[in-house]
């Protein structure tokens, strides 16, 4: 059974690894809302509890999917985090009018976005708000009057940011009535920015713990027609044996999950079996040499 843990002082409690929605409707295993049933079940009985999804997933149409299955069984809702996130607005058929895609973190519009995901969710709150992408042109005090609003009014009960560089996470910060608990940030065996640009030690420094998208690089990490793929492919069948005959994306999760900011990844899969073998990853506790052997593997060097 997955863990759960506090997401930052005074925060929500999320479960160790997270269930990632944006895309529900690319499978039919998860398009309709009775096989999504069956696979919100199938994380409950693993331990996953937390839900991410976001107003933008399936061209602004997930949210109200999950809302739908959500509906279909009573106090299925409360057994679960909700987390979304919004200020990315693009052109399609919901919204024909748009010429070109753009982001909007200003306090209206972060309090339409969240009443419209309210409504959507069938929920009377949120767990988690993020603002999804940073909007250059609005200025912190004004998307942190939206959020400081949202919460206030009980709409949501605690508020982040994805996809925020140091600067842009202590400005914001600097302006909430209460503490942005998480940033949501790539980071994988194939992406290590967080590691290099502070991201990772600002976590620790609030005692925040950071949400990871893309853990798997988008499925590169098994690419093996690449150099760096060809060489995880090798250091994991290395290390394999030692943790329990450990695939590679196991131990890509647990890769992640080991760094002392204690992120918590977001699994993208539709596959069932894939869902169950990821949780597995959950209980791998790298030694320091493999971490960094897997670190090396996937650098094509050693460390500096």
């Amino acid at each position: 059974m997955i863990t759960r843990l506090p997401i930052a002082p005074n925060g929500p409690t999320f479960s160790r690894l997270i269930y990632g929605t944006w895309r529900f409707l690319d499978d039919a295993a998860t398009s309709n809302s009775a096989d999504l049933l069956k696979r919100l079940h199938a994380c409950l009985e693993l331990g996953i509890t937390t839900l991410d999804t976001a107003e933008i997933y399936g061209l602004y149409r997930v949210e109200e999917f999950i809302g739908q299955t959500l509906k279909l069984e009573s106090g299925l809702r409360e057994k679960f985090e909700i987390v979304t996130k919004c200020g990315i607005y693009v052109p399609c058929d919901f919204h024909p009018d748009r010429k070109v895609a753009f982001y909007n973190a200003e306090a209206v519009r972060l309090v339409k976005s969240a009443e419209k995901s309210l409504r959507l969710l069938g929920t009377d709150y949120i767990d988690l708000f993020l603002v999804h992408r940073p909007d250059w042109l609005t200025s912190a005090d004004e998307t942190a009057a939206g959020l400081n609003k949202l919460i206030k009014e009980g709409k949501i009960r605690s508020a982040g940011v994805s996809n925020y560089n140091v600067h842009q996470f202590d400005l914001l910060n600097s302006r909430m009535d209460q503490p942005l608990v998480t940033n949501q940030i790539e980071f994988s065996l194939l992406h290590m920015d967080p590691i290099f640009d502070g991201t990772a030690d600002q976590c620790q420094k609030h005692q925040i713990k950071p949400m990871a998208w893309s853990p798997l690089a988008q499925g590169k990490l098994m690419d093996e027609t690449t150099p760096e793929g060809t060489r995880l492919k090798a250091k994991a069948a290395e290390l394999s044996a030692k943790y329990g005959d450990a695939t590679l994306d196991q131990l890509a999760y647990a890769w992640i999950m080991a760094h002392p900011s204690q992120p918590l990844p977001i699994i993208g899969t539709n596959k069932l079996e894939r869902l169950i073998a990821t949780a597995k990853s959950a209980d791998i506790k790298l030694e320091r040499e493999d971490w960094y052997g897997l670190w090396t593997a996937a650098k094509g060097h050693g460390i500096p």
